[in-house]
């Protein structure tokens, strides 16, 4: 039979073992983001019991039971880590194994067909928790496993690609922290204040319409608040070649360089501000120094000493930085414009593999629906 409906818990088994002999340290913690893959929690673990953590190998299936519902689940391909004792975690069973290609299903669960399912199963339940009970009624329409491997071999090809762009990504990385830190050795850093106007330009007339934000990935991005009913003439408008950031968030990366020609507009929490002279201070240049992790760092520290625990446009001012003559900084600026470049491209490649996700489980489905 071609395409067979399966009670998932019939072929899948809990894991629960855990780090209670403190085997495994800190440098094997990660978690499961919402994009499905596994990264470093933000959080600091200097002081966490680690007993409790639990042990996921290659194989494994790993998701948060609160966060499933926005895609918080990952397939474990990259050998052994750590994950808190709050994350669900399974395998595939031998009998599994000989139905269900892991990678097919990790498809099927990227989906947001998938993610309402979830928000569906949760509602009405005290604790929107997707617990491995929940996990195992799930039924699937399973195609064989020759047509399932047909389609994640179309998704594995396109995820490669994407994964060896990013590799040169680093390459790229590697040379603009290098070429910086040589900078740093060899000019004194000076503050920036004297090179910067504040800008409080207000959308008076409601001339402009475009709403944007600041993003966590040094970006502009169309507003992610509820925008229904807002009074837009208060709103700061932002220009070409100025900069935005929240106080409150510069130090996750929330500001970034407006590049396009036509303005936007920006919530008037924003700090709003241009360099003077370009002569003299290349904002390219700047905007590579504002997206270094050393940067936002700096920006906690002396946030938190002020009296609203906020990085003002005060404190902008007094960030120094080496400023070398302005040949030296258009060449390291044009290497950081293409490492830009190329992450914007390798974003929209990751948004393209998740797009293209539904169309693989439906294709498989469809086809084996016809073989049946």
């Amino acid at each position: 039979m071609a395409l067979d409906k399966i009670r998932l818990g019939d072929y899948i088994v809990r894991s629960t073992a855990n780090n209670h002999d403190l085997k495994y340290g800190i440098d094997l913690i990660t978690g499961v983001t919402s994009q499905g893959v596994f990264d470093t929690p933000k959080g600091n673990p200097l002081d966490v019991d680690l007993k409790p953590y639990k042990i996921v190998n290659n194989g494994a299936f790993v998701y948060n039971p609160t966060r499933l519902n926005l895609g918080s689940i990952a397939y474990r391909t990259e050998g052994l880590c750590i994950v808190s004792h709050l994350y669900m975690i399974f395998y595939l069973t031998d009998e599994g194994k000989k139905k269900i290609d892991p990678y097919w299903l990790y498809i099927y669960f990227r989906r947001d067909e998938f993610r309402r399912e979830v928000t569906y199963r949760n509602f009405g339940s005290q604790r929107p928790e997707f617990n491995f009970n929940d996990m195992s009624d799930i039924v699937i329409p399973l195609p064989d496993l020759p047509t399932q491997q047909k389609y994640v071999d179309i998704y594995k090809a396109m995820l490669a690609n994407q994964q060896s762009y990013e590799l040169g990504l680093e390459d790229l990385k590697l040379v603009c922290d290098g070429y910086i830190e040589e900078l740093r050795r060899r000019y004194p850093c000076k503050t920036i204040g004297p090179y910067l106007a504040e800008q409080n330009e207000r959308n008076t007339d409601l001339h402009t319409v475009n709403v944007q934000g600041v993003n966590s990935t040094s970006t502009f991005g169309e507003t992610r608040a509820n925008t229904n009913g807002l009074d837009f003439s208060n709103y700061k408008i932002v220009r070409h070649n100025q900069f935005a950031f929240n106080p409150s968030r510069i130090n996750l990366g929330s500001i970034a360089l407006y590049k396009e020609d036509d303005e936007c507009i920006i919530s008037p929490m924003y700090c709003v501000f241009s360099v003077t002279d370009e002569n003299a201070l290349l904002p390219e240049y700047l905007m590579l120094w504002f997206g270094r992790k050393e940067f936002q760092r700096s920006t906690l520290f002396y946030a938190t000493g002020s009296v609203r625990d906020t990085f003002d446009f005060s404190l902008m001012k007094e960030v120094e930085i080496p400023i070398p003559e302005i040949g030296i900084q258009k060449s390291i600026a044009e290497v950081y414009s293409c490492y830009i470049s190329r992450k914007a491209i390798s974003e929209r490649l990751k948004d393209l593999i998740k797009d293209i996700c539904p169309i693989l489980i439906k294709g498989s489905i469809d086809e084996a629906r016809m073989e049946a």
